[in-house]
């Protein structure tokens, strides 16, 4: 039996936005789902909300998660420094303290219960293999192994239905994905990704992955239109 329905993983960011934009170009019936999993930038959720209120997606669930199944990352515990106004070069060499621990396959475990609860036999979510911060659970090879393991531990991929993990983000740099939501429609200015933002939201510009970001815009050769600590200059490429 086949569906139009998907899952897409919802975080608030701009990847998470333009997923979710594309399967929504491609036809699918979306369902979005989120995690709260005591993030220190809880106002991801905020932006998440508001990206699925502007999809129109037909549910939104917000998972509340123990959040001493994600302790060690600077991402969760307060006491660990989020990394600041690092290079391009450290950024991607090795596996940063903003790692949370295996929070992609049990995000994707979790979307794939939700997927069989729905009849629904595709699954997007994020991740990207050029301009990501060193993320083991953003590779092409552990999104293979578990759209393998999905096959087999799920009753609609023994009884012959594949189920497939869509990654339509892996192989674009951030300024592709930028330039491709862009013609989608996506409003960034609805996204958040700051990893140490101030309580109302603003982001830090100083962080990986508000570099990334800035670098991103910058490359694409638009304006990121998201609020920042300190004035930021659009046009350089090396971020702030």
């Amino acid at each position: 039996m086949s569906s139009s329905r998907a899952v897409v993983l919802v975080s608030g960011g701009l990847d998470s936005a333009t997923v979710l934009a594309m399967a929504r170009q491609d036809g699918y019936e979306l369902h979005a789902l989120s995690f709260d999993y005591g993030q220190r930038h809880d106002c991801e959720l905020r932006a998440a909300e508001r990206i699925c209120r502007a999809a129109g997606v037909c549910s939104h669930v917000v998972v509340p998660l123990d959040p001493r199944l994600f302790e060690g990352s600077a991402l969760t515990s307060p006491d660990i420094a989020v990394p600041r106004g690092r290079s391009d070069e450290a950024i991607g060499s090795g596996i940063p303290v903003t790692y949370v621990p295996a929070r992609n396959t049990i995000f994707l475990a979790m979307a794939l219960g939700r997927a069989e609860s729905l009849d629904a036999f595709d699954l997007f979510i994020g991740v990207n293999a050029v301009d990501y911060s060193g993320y083991p659970d953003c590779r092409p090879e552990f999104i293979d192994a578990f759209e393998r393991m999905a096959r087999l531990a799920t009753r609609a991929g023994v009884s012959g239905q594949a189920i497939r993990i869509h990654t339509p983000l892996v192989s674009l740099t951030k300024a592709d994905i930028i330039r491709r939501g862009l013609e989608l429609g996506v409003d960034y200015g609805l996204t958040h990704s700051c990893y140490d933002p101030d309580d109302d939201g603003t982001s830090c510009g100083e962080c990986d992955s508000c570099r990334l970001r800035l670098k991103g815009f910058a490359e694409a050769g638009a304006v990121d239109p998201i609020r920042y600590r300190r004035p930021v200059d659009h046009d350089r490429t090396d971020s702030h």
